[in-house]
């Protein structure tokens, strides 16, 4: 159950509109330093404010919360130690097994419940399809600001606004990582607005335009829904959680800020805490 001080901490993180899980242990086996009741939240950097385990537990919770927020769904994260059989039996919906090497004994089974913010939706332009836009876009659960400025958190930015004020906010977008960013515009004007924009080519390139996917769409509403589709298969086309095996114990960890990694000849090697990273290192050295 979360208590304490992670109340608060989960108070400041929807006030910051920042994505997190929360996570539970509801069973745990001796032997084992956790209880029935320990909680953590783990952010979407994959920092875990809380305890649920040592640091071998902590990596798989790292990679399935990951998972979690991805998704939006509930799991519930069953901790086994050892190497996962050749004959696994299947799990029911919503169970998840890890077979992790690392721990030195007793199982866990620990809830992790995404805990996400709404997607923002940047729309510039008071025009019909604007207008179109924010009311299907809000229907479908997105954040729609038509504020000025964009964030690299943001997960769409989309102009329509005939001509006014296109060139800067694209670029802003563009050069913040905004995932989709599209201009409503003729293939002809659309390509001469992309040409235009001071960034470098590859960024140019991801600008859609004109904006939604080809349906034959018409009337403002119509447009809209093309364009919130187009986002959306964007969006599921490019999973954002990375994986790795730690080649000490061969435990597949989340590629993230929190993971400790080795560097050697200009590649990252990733493990699921300093003890196997300590030992890769010293087998290079």
């Amino acid at each position: 159950m979360i208590k304490g001080e992670l109340v608060s901490q989960m108070e400041r993180l929807r006030a910051a509109r920042e994505p997190f899980v929360t996570a539970t242990v509801v069973r745990a086996a001796k032997p084992t330093s956790v209880r029935p009741g320990d909680s953590a939240l783990v952010l979407a950097d994959g920092t875990i404010e809380g305890f649920v385990g040592g640091v071998c537990a902590q990596s798989s919770v790292r990679l399935h919360a990951a998972r979690a927020l991805e998704t939006g769904e509930a799991i519930l994260l069953r901790l086994v130690p050892g190497v996962a059989p050749a004959d696994a039996p299947a799990t029911p919906d919503g169970v998840v097994v890890a077979h992790n090497p690392c721990l030195s004994g007793g199982s866990l089974e620990i809830f992790l419940e995404p805990q996400p913010v709404a997607p923002r939706m940047v729309i510039v332009g008071d025009t019909p399809i604007a207008r179109a836009l924010a009311h299907v876009a809000g229907a479908a659960g997105y954040d729609v600001t038509t504020a000025a400025g964009v964030a690299a958190s943001d997960a769409a930015l989309v102009v329509a606004s005939h001509g006014e004020a296109e060139e800067v906010v694209l670029a802003q977008a563009l050069h913040a990582g905004v995932p989709y960013v599209a201009l409503v515009a003729s293939p002809r004007r659309g390509r001469a607005v992309r040409d235009s924009l001071d960034v470098p080519e590859p960024l140019r390139e991801r600008v859609h335009t004109p904006a939604g996917l080809d349906i034959g769409a018409r009337t403002p509403a119509e447009i809209a829904v093309s364009i919130l589709a187009q986002i959306i298969a964007s969006r599921t086309a490019n999973p954002q959680v990375i994986s790795a095996i730690d080649p000490v114990c061969g435990m597949e960890v989340v590629v993230g800020d929190a993971t400790p990694f080795f560097e050697a000849g200009g590649e990252r090697v990733y493990f699921c805490c300093e003890g196997c990273r300590s030992k890769y290192a010293a087998s290079c050295a």
